[in-house]
């Protein structure tokens, strides 16, 4: 009995190894794909298989729970991005692979937003576009432009893939340009459609290479140069025309300057010592709308070096402090003779702490009592 259970390990171990080795080798037919709307239920078939035939289902290498199976389908309810995958169903004994699907879950394409411009003017424009809401799906872009009747080449862009360029066929042309853009996928269609005059739509780019420098000497002035747009492909016969707008960081408000030519000018009321920040936008001289605004340029007007005043170094005063210690006064001393022995001699006065001129006047007294 004892021997029995170790056969029984390995027969169940020889079991698993087959179903593996069934389910890698098994033919694998081409997975179907399927697009389903985001939110939406969807039921997933096994195939031929029966309704009531004993399956097992998963999705991406992962076992899906028995309870999200209605007999041999699978039911996925309230479709979500995360739901989409490869989903796949066996036979639930012999692990024999008898579906595949490919599962994209998405939206529907709404209109969309086609915009037309020409900033290369007079050679030509460009249109270009985009969905306002994503669709988790691929889209197929489809552009047709129309002037008048004849249908013109629109070509792509190389880097850019929601844009195409168009060239003019007839400069000066008062027939209307019509743009018309349809955009597929595989839940639904929309299509848009614009019509415009030739010089409606020209813009140029914003200008190049602003520069703002201090003017020496005059706190109250910046001079400000620019480029004409690179892609503007003719100033010289179609000018442009330029606006300048300018304010100092601390405030808010701009001030505004119209130029109807050159690519220079001089701000005259700058606030000094202030830094200032600056923009140009340009515009071709008869038709057309402004550029957006040029990156800023940031300058402060001239500023005089302070003076470093030289003075004299005043000597540090030095003060001396005395202190003076109130020693008692000298004090003179009569020594007793007694003090002195009994040798009977004349009595002599001992001064004691008493200054030089004082002791030699004693003295001289002294002689003086003695000679009396």
């Amino acid at each position: 009995m004892a021997a029995s259970v170790p056969w029984a390990c390995c027969a169940v171990l020889a079991a698993a190894a087959a179903a593996v080795y069934t389910q890698k080798h098994s033919p694998q037919e081409a997975p179907h794909v399927q697009y389903e709307r985001l939110g939406a239920d969807v039921t997933l078939p096994c195939g031929t298989a029966s309704w009531d035939a004993a399956v097992t289902w998963r999705v991406n290498g992962t076992d899906l729970a028995p309870d999200l199976l209605n007999g041999s389908q699978l039911i996925l309810r309230s479709l979500e991005l995360g739901h989409s995958g490869l989903y796949a169903c066996f036979h639930r004994d012999s692990w024999h692979l008898r579906h595949q699907v490919l599962l994209y879950v998405g939206l529907p394409p709404r209109e969309p937003v086609l915009s037309c411009r020409s900033n290369t003017y007079p050679k030509g424009f460009y249109c270009s576009w985009h969905l306002p809401t994503p669709t988790y799906i691929p889209n197929t872009f489809n552009v047709t432009v129309l002037h008048g009747s004849k249908i013109m080449v629109c070509e792509k862009d190389p880097a850019l893939k929601n844009r195409c360029h168009i060239r003019y066929m007839h400069l000066f042309s008062t027939i209307k340009y019509k743009v018309s853009i349809s955009v597929s996928n595989a839940l639904g269609h929309h299509t848009t459609a614009i019509t415009f005059d030739e010089f409606t739509i020209v813009k140029p780019d914003p200008p190049e290479n602003v520069v703002a420098r201090p003017v020496p000497s005059n706190p109250r002035r910046l001079e400000v140069t620019w480029q004409t747009p690179s892609t503007w492909p003719d100033p010289e016969s179609f000018p442009l025309k330029f606006f300048l707008r300018y304010r100092p960081l601390i405030l808010d408000q701009w001030q505004h300057v119209e130029l109807s030519d050159g690519t220079a000018h001089t701000i005259t009321d700058a606030y000094a010592g202030k830094e200032y920040i600056i923009q140009v936008a340009a515009k071709d001289n008869e038709i057309g709308t402004w550029s957006d605004w040029s990156v800023a340029a940031h300058a402060t007007p001239w500023t005089e070096e302070p003076r470093h005043l030289t003075t004299e170094a005043q000597a540090p005063e030095t003060t001396t402090s005395t202190t003076s210690s109130l020693a008692p006064p000298p004090t003179t001393k009569i020594c007793d003779p007694g003090e002195l022995g009994s040798g009977g001699g004349p009595s002599i006065l001992f001064l004691t702490s008493v200054p030089v001129t004082l002791v030699l006047a004693a003295a001289a007294a002294t002689a003086n009592n003695l000679l009396i």
